[in-house]
């Protein structure tokens, strides 16, 4: 028996989560192929604004542990370390927006999938099903997408 999938509530507890994680992809999506196609001037800026969306997101993953630290998900003993982890993508996503642009994907491209191994290992209590199989899918578009930036930037 699948919980997530048998409960009726799911939908009710989190409407639109699938179509707004999608939708969180657009920016990406949409500043990759300028990073390749625009003028120079415009390809400097499609970049600046990928890596900047990049630490975005990075920090606001982090926020939802925060959450549910907050919220006691995964009981008490978990709570300090999902406060830790809550704070740390913030921690490694504004930094990396001082580094030079191949390093500053390098660093968001691992702080996204180094969070979604800890949502997959001890960080799993408290996630609901759905959202880890949906955090999966959007994190390896958004690997794809920062490989894909990495690798124009080293190869221009």
């Amino acid at each position: 028996m699948n919980a997530d999938r048998d409960d009726p509530e799911r939908g009710a507890r989190r409407p639109g989560m699938n179509g707004l994680g999608v939708a969180g992809l657009v920016p990406f999506v949409v500043t990759l192929p300028a990073a390749y196609l625009a003028s120079p001037p415009g390809q400097a800026l499609a970049i600046q604004a990928f890596l900047a969306y990049g630490a975005v997101i990075l920090s606001f993953l982090g926020g939802v542990h925060w959450g549910l630290a907050l919220a006691g998900a995964g009981g008490p003993e978990p709570a300090g370390r999902r406060l830790v982890v809550g704070v740390l993508p913030s921690l490694v996503a504004w930094p990396a927006l001082l580094l030079a642009p191949p390093a500053a994907a390098a660093t968001l491209l691992a702080g996204l999938v180094a969070l979604r191994l800890y949502e997959a290992g001890p960080g799993a209590a408290g996630l609901p099903g759905d959202y880890r199989r949906l955090r999966t899918r959007l994190t390896a578009v958004m690997a794809a997408c920062h490989l894909a930036l990495i690798a124009r930037l080293l190869l221009a």
